[in-house]
């Protein structure tokens, strides 16, 4: 299986950062996600109940968002693949957080994670 499903910088407001002032109002940050699939029924039915629905992973990640009260986008990051994993039962999963503008001089810093189902499973 090598199909992906993927959001490119979804824009959500959250609750993130270390310093006091950041924690103050939520931010704009932008995440980016790829759900490893396989796309081959819904190709062959065109019927969307047979693929895994962008949309519903979209709003799933924006109501996380809402309630996210963490400091660090890597913390964000590894929630957004466990959710991706653990409701949307995907395989294997790849998330880009960015906050923009936090480095004077750069556009955006985040960090990139690829987690697997395995990653899950109780030991």
């Amino acid at each position: 299986m090598k199909d992906w499903i993927e959001i490119f910088d979804l824009r959500v407001r959250t609750l993130i950062g270390v310093e006091d002032w950041e924690r103050r109002e939520k931010q704009e940050i932008l995440v980016s996600v790829r759900l490893l699939t396989d796309i081959r029924r819904a190709a062959a039915s065109d019927d969307l109940d047979h693929s895994l629905n962008y949309r519903d992973v979209s709003k799933r990640i924006l109501r996380f968002a809402e309630t996210f009260d963490g400091r660090l986008v890597e913390r964000f990051a590894e929630e957004v693949a466990r959710l991706c994993v653990a409701e949307f039962h995907a395989p294997k999963v790849q998330v880009r957080v960015e906050k923009p503008g936090a480095l004077r001089f750069a556009r955006s810093v985040g960090v990139a994670i690829e987690r697997e189902a395995s990653d899950y499973d109780p030991k």
